[in-house]
């Protein structure tokens, strides 16, 4: 990856969502399928109110992150969205500027945003509700991942990430992950329901073999 100086480096429109929001939304610009473009930014709008957390007493809480998404593309985000993008004059208030640690960030090319979704899913008490969350991030450090490098990078090496960036306290199965392609954003889990499935019609034919039905004489 080659380093980048702060005098090539294009302004970041709004301080509070950091320059790798920024960088994502650039590359979902360039994405020239609409509907895998529209479902990139819906993700992303979900890790932004991660991440500034000041516009959560917000009355129009959701329609105020999408115009965040809409000023940080330039207003040139061609997506089907909730809300229409906004009057581009009528965006006039000054961000609140979050400060973050930046030293402290172990992987710059992830941010501090992973890293609080990291810690929010340690927290989660749900297994399923838990591997979710580690399924979603997995996806979003690939995203990140693939912005800042060309190459594409390995579904153990995310895992390993994962681990190393929750000290050991998130683990998930890393052969289901490549069996389904779970850190694929383009995959849908529906393992889980197949399964569910499976074990509901192994029950179904269980019971039925318990319960034999009465000869007629």
């Amino acid at each position: 990856m080659g380093l980048e100086y702060n005098t090539e480096r294009s302004e970041v429109k709004l301080l509070e969502y950091g320059r790798n929001i920024q960088k994502l939304v650039n590359h979902i610009k360039t994405i020239e399928d609409r509907e895998k473009r529209s479902a990139y930014a819906e993700t992303l709008t979900d890790l932004m109110k991660q991440i500034n957390t000041n516009i959560k007493g917000n009355q129009d809480y959701d329609q105020k992150v999408w115009d965040d998404l809409y000023q940080i593309s330039n207003f040139e985000l061609d997506v089907d969205a909730p809300f229409p993008m906004p009057d581009k004059e009528a965006i006039g208030k000054k961000p609140q500027r979050v400060h973050y640690k930046s030293s402290n960030i172990r992987y710059m090319h992830y941010g501090r945003s992973v890293e609080i979704m990291i810690e929010q899913a340690i927290a989660m008490e749900d297994p399923e509700t838990r591997e979710s969350a580690i399924i979603h991030i997995g996806r979003l450090m690939k995203t990140f991942y693939n912005t800042w490098n060309k190459d594409n990078i390995d579904d153990e090496i995310i895992y390993k990430h994962i681990k190393e960036l929750s000290k050991g306290q998130l683990d998930i199965d890393l052969e289901k992950v490549k069996e389904f392609g779970l850190f694929n954003n383009n995959i849908k889990e529906s393992h889980r329901s197949n399964r569910s499935n499976t074990s509901r019609d192994n029950n179904n034919n269980n019971r039925r073999r318990n319960n034999p039905k009465r000869r007629r004489n």
